[in-house]
């Protein structure tokens, strides 16, 4: 299983200056839709991020135009971005095509839709399915059901991600159940007074 951290809600260059201090402790780095949204893609493009061994996920949140949102976003350095799994399939379609040509990765977010929904987007094989609790969701989510049920559901998707208010101890019940492809840790990490000390614990807990 892999680590990736979600940088948001802050300045540029501090999420830069953090993503560098985290470059291969996590597996995957994510600017968070905050960053893309206050900078853009052109920015973040001149910025030059930098990383030497960390995948850069850039959460695009693409809910139409996937050609054109997902051919920018790999311009701009992104070696993952991330659509809706609620925009029309023709979309999703489209941001595929480009992740494929460009032998990148599509992350297909899953918030707040319904099985049946799902079951119509089950088909992109190379794409990652994220299981996401909402911000705004303040409800607490058994997640290793979540994900034994969804695994059981869809037994052909085979790179399932997590994300939305994950904790150590749950990162620790997710890499014991062995299902999911990627764990998605924030604030838990990225708001310590230390963020490489805790980054260090969550990696040490999907390691065991």
């Amino acid at each position: 299983m892999k680590l990736q951290i979600a940088i948001d809600r802050v300045k540029l260059e501090d999420a830069i200056r953090l993503a560098q201090k985290l470059d291969g402790i996590a597996d995957i780095i994510e600017l968070g839709t905050s960053i893309i949204k206050d900078y853009g893609f052109c920015t973040i493009k001149r910025a030059e991020i930098g990383l030497k061994k960390s995948l850069l996920l850039m959460d695009s949140k693409t809910n139409d135009e996937g050609t054109y949102e997902f051919s920018q976003g790999f311009k701009a350095g992104a070696d993952i971005l991330t659509v809706m799994g609620s925009a029309d399939k023709a979309t999703l379609d489209l941001a595929y095509e480009v992740a494929e040509q460009k032998k990148k990765k599509m992350l297909i977010d899953l918030m707040g839709l319904e099985p049946r929904i799902i079951r119509k987007i089950a088909v992109y094989p190379n794409a990652i399915y994220n299981l996401h609790k909402s911000y705004d969701n303040k409800k607490s989510m058994p997640i290793t059901n979540e994900i034994a049920n969804f695994k059981s559901e869809y037994p052909n998707i085979k790179n399932i991600a997590v994300a939305g208010g994950i904790n150590l101890k749950q990162v620790k019940q997710i890499a014991k159940q062995k299902k999911a492809s990627i764990v998605i840790v924030g604030s838990k990490i990225v708001k310590t007074c230390n963020p490489v000390n805790s980054a260090i614990q969550f990696k040490e807990a999907i390691m065991q």
